[in-house]
């Protein structure tokens, strides 16, 4: 099913570019037609380049990959961090700090700072300080919140990032160029779409237009998102079902054991029962022995002594 289609697109004013004189040659293959010296983007275009980056979006979210948002444009700042927080994605909404993805050590050295004030304030630090260095070490808290709050998740460097304004946004896509970070970007008629890897020909500047395409980069990242937890339900039902089976398997083993043991132990028994009897006849047999040897011995002493009688 498509994410998106024309007349949903058109309603958003997405076709809107810049003036003729604005333009840049390079999104001529994404331009339809000129309107009183206003560029007109190729809708069907830009479906299909919308449903070839939620795609790829979707991919990276199931991965279990971060994709950082940067938007510091008035008009898309407040759509994306609403937007984006929802699908708890790390995103820019302020002045693009330089060096973010360059020298990212320094940037996440800056997150810790911060958190190490959250901890000052649990564990009773904060109230043994003066109240001047309360007063600094608090709009320190702040302003570190304001610049880096929305990616204090972000413990590495993203897989992604979605750019709104490449034009404006130009540190930060040259940053992730310079990484080799692929960048999924709205690019309006004004801007470079070869600057990105995944160009989504569109109008930056409407609200509406940002809204709606923001809107359908984040359901395909929920997609993923949810397919992840599925496996991993899966996984995990998987596993356990093994596991069950080994234990079956393991007292089925036990009891066999059990029962062989006392097969053994009969067997034992009835070889010593055996042996005894054995035993007992061998006994008997040298009881009768020993009886007819005294018998004959008895037999030849009376019968010597008869002799002796007849002699005298």
């Amino acid at each position: 099913m498509p994410r998106t289609n024309f007349n949903e697109l058109l309603d958003a004013g997405v076709h809107f570019g810049h003036l003729k004189r604005k333009w840049n040659p390079a999104m001529a293959p994404y331009i339809f037609m000129e309107r009183n010296g206003i560029h007109i983007i190729d809708l069907e275009k830009s479906e299909q380049k919308i449903e070839e980056a939620a795609s790829a979006i979707k991919q990276i979210a199931k991965s279990g990959k971060k994709i950082l948002f940067v938007a510091t444009k008035k008009q898309a700042k407040d759509i994306v961090a609403e937007r984006v927080k929802q699908v708890n994605m790390p995103y820019v909404t302020e002045r693009w700090p330089g060096g973010m993805l360059t020298n990212f050590p320094t940037i996440r050295k800056a997150v810790k700072k911060m958190s190490a004030i959250d901890k000052m304030a649990t564990d009773g630090t904060f109230d043994n300080l003066s109240k001047r260095e309360k007063l600094q070490i608090t709009r320190q808290r702040a302003k570190l919140e304001k610049m880096l709050g929305s990616i204090a998740d972000l413990t590495r460097l993203p897989a992604v990032l979605f750019v709104v304004d490449i034009t404006k946004e130009y540190i930060a896509v040259r940053e992730a160029k310079k990484l080799a970070i692929p960048v999924i970007a709205m690019v309006d008629t004004n801007s470079d779409p070869n600057a990105v890897d995944f160009p989504i020909p569109a109008n930056d500047d409407a609200s509406k237009s940002i809204s709606l395409i923001i809107d359908i980069i984040c359901k395909a990242i929920e997609e993923g998102l949810n397919e992840r937890k599925t496996e991993k339900e899966k996984e995990s039902d998987g596993k356990e079902r093994k596991s069950s089976k080994d234990t079956k398997a393991s007292a089925k083993k036990i009891r066999s054991v059990k029962m062989e043991k006392p097969k053994e132990e009969d067997e034992e028994k009835e070889k010593k029962e055996n042996v005894r009897v054995d035993e007992d006849v061998h006994k008997e047999e040298d009881k009768d022995k020993d009886r007819v040897m005294k018998e004959k011995q008895a037999k030849k002493v009376k019968d010597l002594s008869d002799d002796e009688d007849n002699e005298k």
